[in-house]
């Protein structure tokens, strides 16, 4: 299965990191602005103002997402020189949406053009693997259909959530205050609202499409692996939840990163690496042109750095998508691919490794090679 063409669109709405400093709803302490800066995210673009409202009820609006998602997928087809009765299967790959029904390939396939029985999918809630998960499903199709192409979605617009779990915020305490506090449900407390903070300022919003088909130029999706929940309750380690209110018709949001989420990274890597490679991994590792490893935070790239023992250069791509845009959950390995593939040259053979992995909790590992057919 060959890649044959990749795209990313990201929102107008573009903020550095001061600049979401000076305009949170709250001050920051500056132990907690020292956590901030130390995510590795200078700025990010955002589908949602920082603005807050009067209102005491907003409806989301889908109309930006949607744009977004339209704007991606028309440039896709557009440069690979295909129309969209040339798709023959849709795979839409997302978390956050203003819509939790119906998904996001119902709101966009008569947007498209596409006839209305397109076979089509929704790939939710996979977080930061559902990129290789889409490519999983669309290799799956064309193993059965393969003259046909493929035209993948994958949205990491993040912002529904993270921004407006915030608003009315009053104040947030350090790490260092929160541990002293005794009170397990005031310090619990204390935590979620840290934790809220961190995601504010690490997640940015961004779309990104690809079309794959059977055979062709470029990168071969040769094999991807999959590992989740190792240990049974290995998911309570990083999740987005509802909670009911006692109110009519209203619900609570509830977001979870516990600091296991580093050290799961490694491990989980590391197993679906070992399945990936087998006995040659040693050598397929160094031999590696590229690698395109999930944007979950400055400090995860280093773990994952010095854990696979890789060269700065051969990760750069990681490190300056995180910076620029922030973590774009699903949507991080395709930015990070785009730019690898837009920005170096490539060789028959060449290597690319791409990990993704996060709440889940989950892993993938996928190695990809480039490949021009002779005439």
């Amino acid at each position: 299965m060959k890649i044959k063409q990749l795209s990313t669109v990201v929102p107008e709405n573009v903020y550095s990191t001061e600049e979401l400093i000076e305009v949170f709803p709250c001050r920051l302490p500056d132990g907690v602005k020292q956590n901030v800066l130390s995510l590795g995210v200078s700025k990010r673009y955002l589908i949602t103002p920082t603005k807050s409202t009067c209102e005491k009820e907003t409806i989301i609006g889908e109309q930006e997402l949607v744009n977004l998602c339209l704007k991606t997928c028309q440039d896709t087809l557009e440069k690979a020189d295909l129309s969209i009765k040339d798709i023959g299967y849709f795979i839409a790959a997302y978390d956050a949406s203003p819509f939790l029904c119906p998904g996001l390939s119902h709101l966009l396939i008569r947007k498209l053009g596409f006839n209305p029985y397109i076979k089509h999918v929704n790939v939710q809630g996979m977080a930061c693997a559902s990129f290789t998960k889409a490519l999983e499903l669309a290799g799956d199709h064309l193993a059965n259909h393969s003259d046909d192409n493929v035209l993948l979605c994958t949205s990491g617009v993040n912002s529904y959530w993270l921004i407006n779990q915030l608003r009315g915020l009053k104040d947030v305490m350090g790490i260092r205050r929160i541990n002293l506090i005794k009170n397990m449900r005031k310090r619990k407390m204390e935590l979620r609202k840290w934790i809220a903070t961190m995601e504010f300022f690490l997640f940015g919003d961004g779309v990104a499409s690809c079309v794959v088909e059977r055979e062709g130029d470029g990168l071969s999706v040769n094999k991807v692996i999959d590992v989740t929940n190792f240990r049974e309750n290995d998911y309570l380690a990083g999740y987005a939840r509802i909670a009911a209110l006692n109110e009519p018709f209203k619900f609570g949001f509830y977001s979870h990163l516990d600091k296991k989420l580093p050290k799961f990274g490694v491990e989980y890597t590391a197993l679906a690496m070992r399945k990936l490679l087998g006995k040659n991994a040693e050598t397929i590792m160094k031999d590696a042109k590229k690698w395109a490893i999930h944007t979950g935070s400055e400090k995860i790239l280093n773990m994952m750095t010095e854990h696979y023992k890789i060269p700065r250069i051969k990760i750069k791509e990681s490190y300056q998508v995180l910076n620029e845009y922030g973590n774009l959950a699903g949507a991080s390995l395709p930015f990070i691919l785009e730019k690898i593939v837009s920005e170096n040259e490539f060789s028959n053979d060449d290597i690319i490794l791409m990990l993704g992995f996060g709440w889940g909790f989950s892993a993938s590992a996928c190695i990809l090679e480039f490949q021009k057919q002779q005439k």
